[in-house]
């Protein structure tokens, strides 16, 4: 499932430069996540680096919108390499 980033964001700039496939950009008032582009960080880590790195308690969550298995994430993870090379 992609992540997503709640208005407890306070736009600390530590998770965009954290994101892998690029998926976290500054959005109107807080940064937001691309779910097209967000794989949780499967296929780079074994762990979502921008939660890691937030010093915000559950300001980066689960999107209930995007609901995907590890096996649909890798998938995704494969199909944005491909795109990259």
């Amino acid at each position: 499932m992609a992540l997503k980033i709640t208005s407890k964001c306070i736009n600390c700039d530590m998770c965009e430069p954290e994101c892998p496939n690029e998926a976290i950009s500054m959005g109107f008032d807080t940064y937001e996540i691309d779910p097209n582009k967000c794989t949780e960080c499967v296929g780079y880590y074994d762990h979502s680096t921008c939660q890691r790195v937030c010093p915000i308690q559950n300001a980066i969550i689960a999107d209930p919108q995007h609901v995907e298995t590890q096996e649909q994430l890798l998938v995704k993870f494969e199909r944005l390499k491909a795109i990259t090379k």
